[in-house]
């Protein structure tokens, strides 16, 4: 029973078994219940990245000794990511695809320290790097908004 419960955690709710690129397709459970169950609340969204982020670390490692190490089907790493990066993010469409897109960028250019971060151990090193991700990924979010907002006469 404790198996099949980590299972359905880092997997996040099984999303990291579709293919191809089960990191995208685990991303999009976590967008779409910060776009449409949080809807920009700012407590909830707080409270929900930083819980997250350590369920991420307890499953992931748990996980890792069921799939291995980093297995792409473990995916709570990219929901805690993808909470992260909407931190703080202007709650409208356009601000949340920009974060989507720049979030699953980030995580798959793996910009330092991301790379090295991967390497700590057990859970650590699964959630950290998507933890670094979704800095980048937020800072480039509200750079992009605020040209939008200041530049974009449409």
């Amino acid at each position: 029973m404790k198996d099949q419960i980590i299972r359905l955690i880092a997997t996040g709710f099984y999303s990291g078994y579709l293919k191809p690129f089960p990191g995208t397709w685990g991303t999009i459970p976590a967008w779409l219940i910060a776009f449409f169950l949080i809807r920009g609340d700012l407590p909830i969204l707080l409270a929900v990245c930083v819980t997250v982020v350590l369920i991420s670390v307890w499953s992931s490692a748990a996980a890792e000794r069921m799939y291995g190490h980093d297995a792409r089907k473990i995916v709570i790493d990219e929901w805690a990511g993808m909470f992260l990066t909407l931190l703080f993010v202007p709650y409208s469409l356009t601000g949340y695809i920009v974060a989507f897109v720049a979030f699953r960028a980030f995580d798959v250019i793996k910009l330092p320290p991301a790379a090295q971060l991967e390497r700590l151990p057990r859970g650590w090193g699964v959630t950290m790097d998507d933890i670094a991700a979704a800095i980048y990924a937020n800072i480039f979010t509200h750079a992009v908004m605020w040209a939008i907002t200041n530049y974009w006469k449409g």
